[in-house]
């Protein structure tokens, strides 16, 4: 049954903050459930089945409401998976409220998920008021403790987000998928993809330096001086030329931005790229093997009136790029001795490169966040080729 919210007064109070709520279970009929329940009592859901998607959802979303279940595929009753899920999201997106959910309920993995960063803790099979009534009770309290500074921030953070492109784009011949990780409300990180012509496509990874609004600030300014150059799109060298010296005018000194631009043309299944200071690309073969596409030319905004080089290579079929901001190959520099590994990130990538068909950027950008404390922004994209 689908229950309705408790007076109009209620049901107006939820429906003007527009609350909206991610749903986390392996269970098809028990996500569909908690979404029928949650749109009648006036809350906007999405649902994912796992806690890879629930981590890449979380990325670009702007969830208020966080509800998670414990137990996941892998492991059907010590809730550890969940625990894990919840610390994971709590240090990726400190500001929405997690309520998890489990039909192995104790009072020790309701306080274990406490800890971990949930607010409140629902038994399966749930009562639905009590649910609902927890839900409202969180909004509330989040929505009073917001104040000022945070609406703007909450604000700031959408208005990012509506800046850069959804997460998924299919062009001919080529799928790219992207998840980025701000370590704060905003970020300074910044992806991108679009057409150029019927045979070309265009898709860039860049990261500015600075975080948090100083950051966002300057994503937006690079992402308006890229986007302001699209007669030059379809070469890398000359546009990298032209947005360097814009973004060196417009900036100080101090401010520069790394990038890696591409561009890749069906028919020919040419891959032109620059790289300019950003962290190298890693080219997966379909065939086996791998190859790096290392820097092609210096960081942009740093130096006035520098030359620019790009490099072609060819692709196949099957073959996947792997682009990263350097929050994804620095996650572990403050992991315990025992625990770092000076080549993580490549191992990493190789790894779940091989093994992962589809997702492989959300698990990429959640292996990473999870190592602990975020303290940069974390932006992985997965570009297939067809």
């Amino acid at each position: 049954m689908v229950l309705q919210a408790d007076s109009v007064a209620e049901q107006e109070t939820i429906q003007s903050g527009s609350p909206k709520v991610l749903i986390v279970d392996d269970q098809l009929d028990v996500r569909e459930a908690l979404r029928l329940l949650l749109k009648g009592a006036g809350f906007v859901s999405d649902a994912v089945g796992s806690p890879e998607e629930a981590l890449a959802a979380a990325a670009y979303g702007g969830y208020d409401l966080i509800v998670a279940d414990m137990n996941f595929t892998w492991d059907t009753t010590s809730g550890e998976e969940g625990l894990r899920l919840v610390e994971a999201l709590r240090g990726q997106h400190g500001d929405a409220s997690i309520v998890v959910m489990t039909g192995w309920s104790t009072i020790e993995l309701a306080v274990r998920a406490m800890q971990r960063g949930a607010c409140d803790f629902i038994p399966k099979p749930w009562d639905n008021r009590r649910l609902i009534a927890t839900l409202r009770k969180h909004w509330n309290e989040r929505s009073a403790a917001a104040g000022r500074f945070g609406a703007e921030l909450d604000s700031a953070r959408k208005v990012q987000r509506k800046l850069l492109p959804p997460p998924l784009f299919r062009s001919r011949g080529l799928e790219c998928e992207c998840v980025s990780l701000p370590a704060g409300e905003v970020g300074g990180d910044l992806y991108d993809f679009f057409k150029i012509d019927s045979g070309a496509t265009a898709f860039l990874l860049g990261d500015v330096s600075g975080k948090g609004i100083g950051a966002a600030l300057l994503m937006a300014n690079l992402q308006a001086t890229i986007r302001g150059q699209r007669e030059l799109a379809k070469s890398p060298a000359r546009l990298a030329e032209s947005v360097n010296g814009l973004f060196f005018e417009s900036t100080q000194p101090e401010h520069f931005a790394t990038l890696f631009y591409g561009v890749y043309e069906a028919v020919t299944r040419t891959l032109r790229y620059v790289n300019c200071g950003h962290p190298s690309a890693v080219l997966l073969r379909d065939r086996g093997g791998f190859e790096l596409l290392d820097a092609t030319a210096t960081v942009l905004g740093a130096f006035p009136g520098r030359a620019f080089a790009d490099r072609a290579v060819t692709v196949e079929p099957g073959d996947r790029l792997l682009l990263f901001s350097d929050g994804f190959s620095d996650s572990q520099i403050d992991a315990l001795p025992e625990e770092k590994s000076d080549d993580w990130a490549m191992e990493t990538v190789l790894s779940l490169g091989r093994s992962q068909s589809s997702g492989l950027a959300g698990v990429l950008a959640s292996r990473a966040a999870s190592g602990g404390k975020q303290l940069d922004d974390i932006t992985v994209m997965d570009v297939r080729v067809l």
